[in-house]
């Protein structure tokens, strides 16, 4: 796992009460694990509609899938979980799964394959936010019934076509696989909603634990499970407190009111270097900061002009200042830990390489764009970095400052000469990346498929596109992988997109919590696996 531990000290610990700097606090209690994050994102705790950060830490630990990841071994990929085994049809086109025997849901209702199918014909029904993920193969309203269906103990999904079995799979592990408990649910449901609106405030899993309280831009309570399947969890509660500023999540780290801070800013984990009884953990995420260029700019279509602005990013500068400890660099479509991902980064800051390529294109005296930018500090910073570094080669940059509808709406429009934005994968395949980077069948503005970004960017991918349809139905993993190793080769030389930085998330805690993690790039924090 790409986790590096940076213990800061160390503190005499008694039963109840620890001395930092003379300062005494409360520890939390040995089986309760309180922490404090941003929470403010939920907007309901049904996996068949949350689509939020937070919302994934809470639906990770309350619901199993079919299939899902070890969180002691991510890098091993997708593992059985409420499934035992699996197998996939002569035609490519089925995969039955076994499910496990003697589960139960909190409610004491046992786990079925009923339920299984009924969870996932659910999502398509309801058809909220996540369920592309699953309507991609093929899945409508009308056709989910004998499509996804069970006898006795099995579970049977049929897709519209073959696809790679790791693709399926892989996509299954995303909350909306989610297993619920159907029959709780629907007893619950009011005008035909299928229990949504009880859904978002309840829950109805089998996991390690179940929702006691979610109280927006408050708080999260959890109790565990007693008869989860991997064993009781020995935190029995977790308290996820909503802390909107980094220095109060310090604080209250440093007085032993929580357990953990996860959104401190490379000031504070800078501040708390240091401080007994307190540990730095450092993760990665499977987030991408990018800047892209639109490809109906005359002059930034030039493929020398895509060249030269790669070499004019100061990625080292960046990653060792404003940066350091939040972002690392990284210049491919896939996050590291992804199926396919490489770690090949041959761009630095080279300003003469840059004069060069745009003497070759023909623009040696440089030319104005505008830039959009959205109202976060560490965005405006990179956009400034850029704008010093491209004014070196005679490149004026422009930058608007906005909020975030504000850009992203002139994004969509393809409105903006440049670009710097984010982007967080869907579901833990490559699919989620390549299908929207390097994917893009009609580049016409009718198309108006906002959610691909090389549409965004009016980027005919250059033959991409048919590359990535052939990976994704590809049922050979190791010659998927090289596939996408491919892409990713060609993407970096002929696109209009300059992949930068990958995003590290550094969680401050005290230095008793063991066997926490975030789920680095490809899911989400596990709390059963914690010990005090």
């Amino acid at each position: 796992m790409n986790m590096m531990n940076r213990y800061l000290g160390s503190a005499a610990i008694g039963l109840a009460v620890a001395v930092t700097g003379g300062v005494a606090f409360a520890e939390t209690p040995p089986n309760m694990l309180v922490i404090a994050n941003r929470i403010d994102d939920i907007t309901t705790l049904d996996p068949a509609q949350s689509f939020e950060f937070a919302g994934s830490d809470v639906l990770r630990n309350v619901y199993g899938n079919l299939v899902n990841f070890d969180p002691a071994n991510l890098e091993a990929g997708y593992q059985p979980d409420l499934a035992t085994e699996w197998s996939v049809s002569e035609d490519g086109k089925s995969i039955t799964f076994t499910m496990r025997e003697g589960m139960t849901f909190t409610s004491g209702n046992p786990v079925t394959a009923e339920d299984a199918a009924m969870s996932l014909r659910r999502v398509v029904k309801l058809n909220k936010t996540p369920a592309f993920i699953l309507t991609q193969f093929g899945f409508t309203p009308e056709n989910v019934d004998e499509m996804i269906t069970f006898d006795d103990n099995t579970v049977t999904i049929t897709t519209d076509q073959q696809y790679a079995t790791s693709f399926v799979l892989n996509a299954l592990t995303a909350t909306v696989g989610s297993v619920i408990d159907y029959k709780t649910v629907m007893e619950n449901e009011v005008d035909g909603d299928m229990g949504n609106t009880w859904m978002a405030t309840n829950s109805a899993g089998s996991y390690a634990y179940k929702l006691d309280s979610w109280k927006p831009n408050e708080s999260v309570t959890l109790s565990s499970n007693p008869d989860f399947y991997l064993g009781a969890p020995e935190m029995e509660r977790v308290i996820v407190r909503h802390v909107q500023e980094s220095a109060s999540q310090r604080l209250l780290l440093e007085r032993g009111d929580i357990d953990m801070a996860r959104n401190l800013n490379p000031e504070d984990i800078a501040g708390i270097e240091g401080a007994d009884g307190v540990k730095i953990v450092d993760e990665l995420k499977g987030r991408l900061m990018y800047a892209s260029l639109n490809q109906k700019n005359e002059q930034l279509s030039k493929p020398q002009v895509k060249q030269a602005f790669k070499y004019l990013v100061d990625y080292e500068g960046m990653q060792n200042s404003f940066l350091k400890g939040k972002y690392t660099i990284h210049q491919n479509f896939l996050p590291q830990t992804y199926l396919g991902s490489v770690k090949e980064n041959p761009f630095s800051l080279d300003i003469e390489k840059a004069k060069g390529l745009l003497e070759e294109a023909g623009v040696p005296e440089g030319f104005t764009i505008e830039a959009g930018v959205r109202e976060s500090q560490e965005r405006i910073e990179i956009a400034q970095s850029l704008q010093n570094t491209l004014g070196q080669v005679g490149i004026k940059l422009n930058i608007t400052v906005g909020t975030a509808a504000q850009i992203l709406a002139r994004y969509r429009a393809r409105e903006l000469d440049l670009y710097l934005g984010e982007w967080g994968p869907d579901y833990p395949d490559p699919q989620t990346n390549a299908g929207t980077f390097a994917y893009n069948p009609d580049n016409s503005d009718e198309a108006n498929a906002t959610g691909l970004l090389a549409w965004r960017n009016a980027w005919d991918t250059g033959g991409l596109t048919e590359k990535v349809n052939a990976a994704v139905i590809e049922t050979d993993t190791d010659t998927r992988i090289q596939m996408y190793k491919d892409m990713q080769a060609e993407f970096r030389e002929i696109s209009p997109f300059i992949i930068m930085f990958q995003q590290i998330e550094q969680t401050a805690m005290r230095d008793n919590v063991e066997g926490f993690s975030t789920g680095q790039a490809i899911t989400a924090a596990s709390y059963w696996t914690v010990t005090k």
